[in-house]
């Protein structure tokens, strides 16, 4: 027979048996399809938002390109070059200050992040006020507008004095909108914005404070932006410069948005997985029931191969109609609350169908409904011509034919290989699909050891027959317990593993931080200005501890003479610029892992000590040379010895240390980390303040505070799409308690029969749902304990301690999810008249 007659047997079947057989199938639809919209949602809005940096690049950026330079303004060969290729050109100042509003008993001060601006801002967008005036009225005569925050924060009016630096300013709106804020990545403090006209007198940017410039520049119609993109690190390759353009207007918010979309993508896998595991339970009690039809097929001459293609024709069929309905739910869900997620995210989106993401669900769920379902229709060869018993499959050999193993093998490599593919982090996916099926495999074995455990305790609960009969179903031939366990333990593993990293993270910034970390980083500190600075501070008998250290940035541009992008990849250290300092001895506490530290009087070339960790990762050897841009001035440095470099404490540590000959010529300025008692930080900030206004204080509480929010909203977005997970997990459970119900119907007609009341019956079903939700639950806590463990140990590199309360509500929530899923189906077999039920099987 061939393919042309099972697609005839298969067309008749779909026809006429499943329409009465359909209801089966709900739950297979159902988990497919709810897996494929998973996938096909986060993938539309990780693509809307990329749709809406892309078009509004040029507004996040403020322009159609931009130059950057840090601890400078352009030179006049520099900015000659910006106005020659640009139509427009607006010139702007980056910096952290300390906003003071002088009150009679005192004054109030915040952090702020100032951006002085000239009168072309903004080339592009409209800043919003309120109360609304045009931005060149506010900012006139030393006015300035603050962000709403911070202006409630310092209980601000229009016409109140705020003070930065050493002079006063007006304040005179809050600020709304700002069309360029996204660009500019994670900000300690809110927005000020003042003209940089009025910065004369303030003493904010002297020579080696920690500032940036930004030229923004509107170009001509069809500018090349290739072409200008090589112009600038051809002729000013020396100088420092970081050039952007409107493609890549927002590349920190971009990355992020990438790398979370493709991690929650992944999560969806782990939902995908769970649905394989009802569709494969839905497949085979349909070939179970189609036990009969099989033999009756074999015995009129139709070969295995026949059997095969006609339920694998069926049963694609019904996949291709899931998968459509998850990508409907997953193209429609994002457009239909599009205005809800517009308006809870600080980006620009821009819904629409977006193909990619539809098609990668798609090759996602088919993929996946060919692993789960391949293993159960390979079983139809076990039917022989002459068995017509209806439990034929159930005594059927475990392992399919060798053929079928290699190809669920390979479907599980090209599975993995596509996510690595469409995720683009291969290392994050391994760590995932080993996740899940290790945790399918541990769940597996722990559904077995349920099982045998149940048979054991079975003969203990002698007088007790509600526990006694429920022990007995779960220890039986039925494979309930493996579905219940496989369905809802992975959801809850995933939950599991979600709650104790979180958990323990948010402990560590809690517990941890605030006993190592100092109260304050203060920020450029003139040399001149060190002495006084360290009288005040150490002086005060609340301060326990001071460490300052010389600070400069520089950007890494070359290694070993190749370009640094080439050796070291995207890696952080070269992403921007980064602090550096010197020393002639080493610092309190260093640890060198290699090499050695320069002699103090060493005035020779220029040398380096490099953070260990660091130059692992971009593959750095002693003796190699980096090359920093630090104000224009390229220095190319030897790299002498590694350390060891603590950035958990949140206290001083640079990636690069280098010798003071090489530097201390340098404009530049001091950090200083203070430690003191948590009531004294108050005074310790006024001391400061009033003696130095140019120095910037920044709370390293308050930066902790900014750092959890992120880390809430990442944690929350991750278990919304674990709740994706547990969902289907659920509906599989719905799906083996309605597959149950006959069996549960002749069970307690036979219980009936023998004397027992339906309450017992009753009791009995409740319990075995609750000792398999509790079982579910307990593995699902042993494997979310592991993956916690896992992360925070390894990759976060923290102390890890169980979090109970999250543990014991995973519990507590696997019970009354078999509850209720085994409960809705119990009241059909207790109403059932065991004469009918028993006469229907004879």
């Amino acid at each position: 027979m061939t393919l042309r007659t099972a697609a005839i047997f298969a067309r008749r079947e779909l026809r006429g048996g499943l329409r009465g057989g359909f209801r089966g199938f709900r739950i297979f639809l159902a988990c497919l399809a709810l897996g494929v919209a998973a996938i096909a949602g986060v993938g539309s809005v990780r693509s809307a938002i990329q749709a809406g940096l892309e078009d509004q690049g040029a507004v996040l950026l403020g322009g159609d390109a931009q130059a950057q330079f840090t601890y400078r303004f352009a030179n006049d060969e520099e900015r000659a070059w910006l106005d020659d290729i640009s139509t427009e050109l607006s010139e702007i100042a980056d910096f952290r200050s300390m906003a003071v509003v002088p009150r009679p008993d005192g004054n109030d001060r915040a952090l702020t992040q100032v951006k002085a601006v000239d009168d072309a801002y903004p080339l592009l967008g409209e800043v919003e006020l309120s109360p609304a005036m045009p931005l060149s009225e506010a900012l006139d005569g030393d006015g300035v507008v603050m962000a709403p925050i911070l202006a409630d924060r310092l209980d601000l009016a229009p016409g109140d004095t705020v003070r930065l630096g050493d002079k006063d300013f007006t304040f005179r709106a809050t600020l709304e909108t700002e069309p360029d804020d996204v660009g500019g990545g994670f900000e300690l403090g809110p927005r000020t914005i003042v003209a940089s006209a009025a910065l004369d007198g303030t003493g904010l940017l002297e020579p080696g404070t920690l500032f940036e410039t930004e030229y923004r520049l509107r170009l001509p119609p069809g500018a090349d932006l290739d072409a200008l993109a090589a112009e600038a690190r051809d002729r000013f390759r020396d100088s420092g410069i970081r050039w952007r353009d409107a493609r890549n207007g927002a590349p920190g918010t971009a990355r992020f948005v990438d790398r979370l979309g493709a991690f929650l993508v992944l999560v969806g896998l782990s939902g995908l997985a769970v649905g394989g595991i009802g569709v494969s339970s839905a497949v085979r009690a349909y070939l179970s029931r189609k036990t009969s039809v099989i033999a009756t097929l074999r015995t009129l001459g139709a070969s295995r191969a026949t059997i095969f293609q006609t339920y694998f024709l069926q049963i694609g069929a019904l996949a291709c109609f899931g998968i459509v309905i998850g990508l409907m739910l997953g193209a429609a869900l994002p457009l239909l609350f599009a205005p809800l997620i517009a308006d809870a995210l600080p980006v620009p989106t821009l819904f629409t169908l977006h193909p990619g993401p539809l098609a990668e669900a798609a090759i996602y769920g088919v993929l996946t409904a060919l692993l789960f379902t391949l293993w159960p229709l390979a079983r139809t060869e076990d039917v022989r011509a002459a068995t017509l018993f209806r439990d034929a499959l159930s005594t059927a050999r475990t392992l399919p034919a060798p053929r079928y193993l290699a190809a669920t093998g390979a479907l599980l490599v090209a599975l993995v290989g596509l996510a690595m593919a469409f995720s683009g982090t291969v290392e994050l996916t391994l760590w995932t699909a080993g996740g899940i099926l290790g945790s399918l495999a541990i769940l597996a074995v722990a559904a077995m050891g349920l099982r045998a455990l149940a048979r054991r305790a079975a003969p203990a609960a002698r007088g007790r027959p509600a526990l006694r009969w429920a022990l007995g179903a779960i220890g039986g031939p039925r494979d309930e317990a493996a579905s219940v366990v496989l369905s809802l333990g992975l959801g809850l593993a995933v939950l599991a593993a979600i709650g104790q990293i979180d958990g323990n993270l948010r402990a560590a910034i809690a517990r941890d931080l605030p006993e190592v970390a100092p109260s304050y980083f203060f920020v450029d500190i003139q040399k001149d200005q060190m002495p006084g600075f360290l009288d005040i501070v150490e002086g005060d008998p609340s301060v326990h501890r001071v460490q300052s250290a010389p600070m400069l940035r520089g950007v890494i541009t070359e290694i070993n003479g190749r370009p640094a992008e080439e050796v070291a990849g995207d890696h952080w250290v070269i992403r921007g610029d980064r602090g550096v300092t010197y020393s002639a001895a080493p610092p309190e506490d260093t640890r060198l892992t290699a090499g050695d530290w320069w002699p103090e009087d060493y005035d020779g070339p220029p040398q380096v000590s490099f953070a260990a960790e660091e130059a692992e990762e971009i593959g750095l050897r002693l003796g190699d040379e980096v090359t920093l841009n630090i104000l224009g001035r390229d220095i190319t440095a030897e790299v002498t010895s590694f350390r060891v470099v603590d950035f958990s404490t949140a206290g001083i540590g640079f990636v690069m240390s280098m010798n003071p000959a090489a530097l201390e010529a340098a404009p530049h300025t001091f950090i200083s980390t203070v430690y003191a008692d948590a009531d004294a930080e108050a005074d310790v900030l006024r001391e400061v303040a009033d003696a130095f206004p140019n120095v910037t204080a920044i709370g390293v509480r308050d930066a902790i505070d900014r750092v959890s929010e992120l880390l809430a909203g990442v944690a929350e977005a991750v278990r919304w799409g674990a709740a994706a997970t547990l969902i289907t997990g659920f509906l599989v459970l719905i799906g083996a308690a309605a597959a149950g119900v006959e069996a549960r119907t002749f069970e307690a007609a036979v219980l009936k029969t023998l004397g027992a009341r339906r309450g017992r019956i009753l009791a009995s079903f409740a319990l075995r749902s609750a000792l398999l939700g509790a079982g579910a639950g307990i593995v699902a806590i042993v494997a979310g304990l592991g993956g916690g463990w896992a992360v925070t140990t390894f990759v976060m590199e923290t102390s890890f301690a169980p979090v109970w309360a999250s543990a014991l509500g995973i519990v507590a929530g696997g019970i009354a999810a078999t509850l209720l899923a085994g409960l809705a189906f119990a009241w059909g077999p207790l109403a059932a008249r065991p004469a009918q039920v028993l006469r229907a099987r004879e």
